[in-house]
């Protein structure tokens, strides 16, 4: 579709899978309603793009990708794609930090770097949608259940906790007690909601951790990501005892 206003990105996409699968493209424009809904009643489909393979109907740009082998997720798969996005570009820039910031690589340094810069980009995540979150997040989380407010706090204690520990990170100042308690409270609630329902009661549910419209499962990740916050604040109150 090629109209005033609209350019189809399927329709590019699937013109791009086939170019570089090697095929000569003959690509045909629908440039107004009136030609859509000629289109689809012709070849009796309801949306368009819609390719054809030596003359076979393969379908719009989700059946190019299965026809080649791609993986397609379902409505209800799970995927670690948006954690491993996060944590990689997080474990880079803590990487960059400590490089710029520091005479000597240290591996401690880092470490304390990348989980703080974590849990801002997890709140982050959350914040896009704190709606979506809660609705996730209550369905596991034990004091959320209990008091829902809760769970519309939650990203801004995150959120408060990892930029707390970035400012705070090496300076040994009192001000971690502002800060530590609060990752130790999220923490260790969140940790033992994920035990009880994962662990214990085996229920297999996605994780709130990227936000309410993710498809993580719940599980492993999120108890690191509790486990973390519970490990730095644990760690902040330590360098000032």
């Amino acid at each position: 579709m090629v109209m005033p206003g609209h350019l189809c990105p399927y329709g590019l996409k699937s013109k791009s899978i086939l170019e570089r699968k090697g095929y000569k493209v003959d690509d045909n424009l629908l440039t107004t309603r009136e030609e859509v809904d000629a289109f689809k009643k012709a070849h009796g489909v309801e949306t368009t793009p819609t390719a054809y393979i030596n003359g076979e109907q393969i379908g719009g740009y989700t059946d190019l990708k299965k026809h080649f082998g791609h993986r397609v997720l379902g409505k209800d798969d799970t995927t670690y794609a948006p954690v491993i996005a996060i944590f990689a570009s997080t474990a880079l820039m803590a990487l960059a930090i400590v490089l710029n910031l520091y005479e000597d690589f240290s591996v401690l340094t880092w470490l304390k770097w990348f989980f703080a810069t974590s849990m801002v980009a997890l709140a982050m995540q959350k914040l896009q949608d704190v709606g979506g979150f809660v609705s996730g997040f209550l369905g596991y989380d034990l004091l959320a259940q209990r008091y829902v407010p809760y769970g519309y706090a939650y990203p801004f204690l995150e959120l408060f906790t990892g930029i707390g520990m970035m400012a705070l990170i090496g300076t040994g100042s009192t001000l971690v007690w502002l800060v530590a308690p609060v990752g130790l409270f999220i923490g260790a609630i969140g940790a033992i909601s994920v035990i009880k329902a994962v662990y214990i009661e085996k229920r297999e549910l996605k994780c709130a951790c990227v936000g309410g419209g993710s498809n993580v499962p719940l599980g492993f990740i999120s108890l690191t990501e509790n486990l973390v916050m519970v490990g730095m604040g644990i760690w902040m109150i330590a360098i000032v005892v």
